[in-house]
């Protein structure tokens, strides 16, 4: 499949190149790869592996380094927006199997129309005889048994139509992906992440974590709590007082995951938080991507905040070759850039005042910066995937606080890290 469809591309690039240069044009090789032609075979085709698709793109992408063309950005935008759904009897079936013959004598209602859906599963609404509301997750039939076949081909076909820079490591990634993946797909770790996080929150009434139903729960099928929050992102045109509010409580908890606990939820779309305004409550959905920071990490990463709050350039590099984003052979213009990216990221943490997340240029500078690193002088080196994963954690952070145009104390909420010897907060996650 992946042979046939990089020949049907190179057919269509040789079929477009002629054309253009009987019209004269000098055609570059990117804009004859993916083309609308091109482009349609490309999405059909990962839309078919779609779990893995959406998990490379995303590995690919978080570090902000452009790595992907445009074309296949939208196209995995596009996979994530237009999730697949499954047919009724898919679904009856997959509940069968779970919960045996019957299983609707349990449910006073069960919703058979997705309320939400993504790259491995979809949520029903639905309701217990005993009254409970309940939201579950059923998993597509088969899926956990592509996923690495699927997540090799994806790779396969970035390799074959030389959409990534040609010094990268693809493999580290790969192996990633497969990882993450096979943890997302057997809900019954997610239960288990769920519990663990709701115990670490502990009496902290300012959020709430859904209580699984342990009787419904299985490998393919997630049955908890169901919250009735709205999407937190509404509260952009509230008032600024709930907005800094609800934000400084959400970047607390961000760095209570990391720096406290070593046990942090790596995915913070939008859609995973959910505001109560009735309980003033915080809800958060979708454990299905944790992960632990050793005690050791969360020390290399409070020593390069040390380093960055000092400025100076050689302890910010030393501190930067710890955790993995330079090696002792990187050349002195990859190392200038990652000091300078640095400096940038933690400008709200060296700033001793409320740091505002309105009409800031942060974002764009440090896009610039790796952009020219990445693109314009072909930098492809990557960060450890585990950084990886805490630059989309604190990157979608950084975007829900920009979104609610929130005003927030970072230094303050970060500076009882960084004393001498952090973290020695909670070791029990670990």
């Amino acid at each position: 499949m992946i042979g046939r469809l990089a020949a049907g591309v190179a057919g269509s690039m040789a079929t477009e190149g002629v054309r253009q240069m009987i019209q004269g044009r000098r055609p570059a090789f990117e804009d004859l790869l993916l083309t609308p032609a091109n482009t349609r075979r490309v999405a059909d085709r990962l839309s078919e592996m779609r779990g893995a698709a959406m998990k490379v793109g995303q590995l690919l992408s978080m570090d902000g380094g452009h790595l992907l063309p445009p074309q296949l950005s939208e196209i995995l935008d596009d996979l994530r927006k237009n999730a697949h759904q499954m047919p009724l009897g898919e679904v009856a079936q997959v509940l069968k199997q779970a919960w045996g013959n019957g299983w609707e004598a349990e449910f006073e209602r069960f919703n058979f129309k997705p309320i939400a859906a993504a790259s491995i599963g979809q949520v029903h609404e639905a309701t217990l005889r005993d009254g409970r509301h309940l939201a579950v997750k059923i998993q597509y039939p088969a899926i956990q048994r592509s996923i690495d076949s699927d997540v090799d081909n994806v790779g396969t076909l970035l390799r074959l139509l030389n959409l990534l820079p040609e010094d990268m490591q693809l493999e580290p990634l790969l192996a990633e992906a497969k990882q993450q993946l096979h943890m997302e797909a057997d809900y019954r770790i997610e239960a288990k992440s769920m519990a663990r996080f709701a115990a670490l929150l502990g009496e902290d009434a300012g959020f709430a974590v859904p209580r699984t139903i342990d009787a419904l729960c299985s490998q393919k099928v997630l049955a908890m709590q169901f919250f009735d929050g709205g999407p937190i992102e509404r509260l952009h045109d509230q008032a600024k007082e709930l907005r800094d509010k609800v934000a400084t409580r959400m970047l607390d908890l961000a760095l209570r995951e990391l720096f406290d606990w070593g046990f942090v939820q790596t995915d913070p779309n939008f859609a995973n938080y959910l505001y109560q305004p009735a309980s003033k409550q915080i809800q958060l959905l979708d454990f299905g991507a944790t992960r632990i920071y050793s005690a050791e990490r969360r020390l290399q990463l409070t020593e390069l905040l040390r380093a960055c709050l000092d400025g100076d350039e050689v302890s910010i590099s030393d501190a930067a070759l710890g955790i993995g984003y330079l090696s002792e052979t990187d050349p002195t213009p990859f190392r200038e850039y990652i000091v300078q990216l640095l400096r940038i990221v933690t400008e709200p943490v060296c700033n001793t005042s409320l740091y505002s997340f309105t009409d800031t240029t942060l974002a764009r500078r440090a896009r610039d910066i790796v952009i020219d690193m990445r693109v314009r002088n072909k930098f492809a080196r990557v960060p450890p995937p585990d950084i990886l994963f805490l630059h989309r954690k604190l990157g979608g952070i950084y975007l829900l606080l920009t979104r609610l145009r929130a005003t927030v104390p970072v230094r303050d909420l970060i500076e009882q890290y960084l004393g001498a010897g952090s973290p020695t907060h909670n070791e029990q996650a670990a």
